[in-house]
């Protein structure tokens, strides 16, 4: 099996939990994923399957939609619902106020991760040092926002849910997004809900979740649940003739008489996948080579 699997997380289980379903119903260890969700967080999560999984990178790498609530007027240790949480007794906005705020986290800005995260430094995990009640400070990092509409609001007593679609580009924070929002609005934030609903070329509306997957395995019928990697690949595609491919499957350098652009390529022998290149002033050379 290769390819990937279009899995609709639930809210609760890891994205590593969701790896060990794969495994399980596969009966395969080479499986891993593109994109971590956290536990509170819900939609797709890319499954890699098989050599999918040399491909991680590049389907990580991609653009991002996710269906957010802000709640403002508290704030969160965490960042997100699971807290400790704390009233804020800021102001609550209005919705002009409100919109304009959201407007401003359009485009490419930089951003400090959660304590609470994965992010390293000096060897330490952010959020292993804030449990540890010693949080290490984290230096911001270059994101984008592709756009952020706003689909609704609840106002309850001291708070006010913020319902966002929002695109982005890789290693994003949707928590910190909220976080930030809640200081610049001064009334504190924290991310209450997330759904991713695209990423990798994947859309929500399609994706499976774990019982189906289960239903699928027990009928001996997981293969309907894997899609050919290749097609999610953010890359411009290369076939080789006989000749070149012999030297790109065993690794080495070539010069290709083909006038396709620099830059890097998917790599394909008639249909089938052999991995991905690098062609730079007309030499290829392997990146990535899957064992044939």
């Amino acid at each position: 099996m290769l390819g990937v699997v279009n899995l609709d997380k639930p809210v609760g289980p890891t994205s590593h939990d969701m790896v060990g379903l794969l495994r399980r119903l596969t009966g395969m260890r080479r499986i891993g994923h593109a994109g971590t969700l956290d536990p509170l967080a819900s939609g797709v999560l890319p499954i890699l399957v098989g050599s999918a999984t040399r491909f991680s990178e590049e389907l990580s790498g991609g653009a991002k939609r996710y269906t957010a609530v802000v709640r403002l007027g508290q704030r969160s240790a965490t960042d997100d619902a699971e807290g400790p949480i704390s009233p804020d007794s800021g102001p609550l906005p209005d919705d002009e106020r409100l919109e304009a705020a959201l407007s401003s986290f359009v485009g490419a800005f930089e951003q400090v991760p959660p304590a609470f995260s994965a992010r390293k430094r000096d060897g330490m995990t952010a959020y292993r040092a804030a449990r540890a009640g010693k949080p290490i400070e984290l230096a911001p990092r270059l994101v984008r926002v592709e756009r952020i509409d706003l689909l609704g609001t609840v106002r309850g007593e001291g708070w006010l849910d913020v319902e966002i679609d929002l695109r982005c580009g890789a290693g994003t924070y949707v928590r910190s997004i909220a976080r930030d929002l809640g200081e610049l609005l001064g009334c504190g934030g924290h991310l209450h809900a997330l759904r991713r609903t695209e990423a990798a070329g994947l859309h929500v509306e399609t994706a499976l979740t774990p019982a189906r997957l289960e239903e699928l395995a027990e009928a001996d019928r997981l293969a309907e649940a894997i899609l050919p990697v290749e097609g999610l690949l953010p890359l411009p595609h290369l076939a080789l003739g006989p000749d070149e491919v012999r030297r790109f499957v065993h690794g080495a350098a070539q010069t290709l008489a083909s006038s396709v652009g620099d830059g890097r390529h998917v790599i394909y022998d008639g249909p089938e996948l052999l991995g991905i290149g690098t062609l730079e002033a007309g030499v290829l050379r392997p990146d990535k080579v899957l064992s044939r």
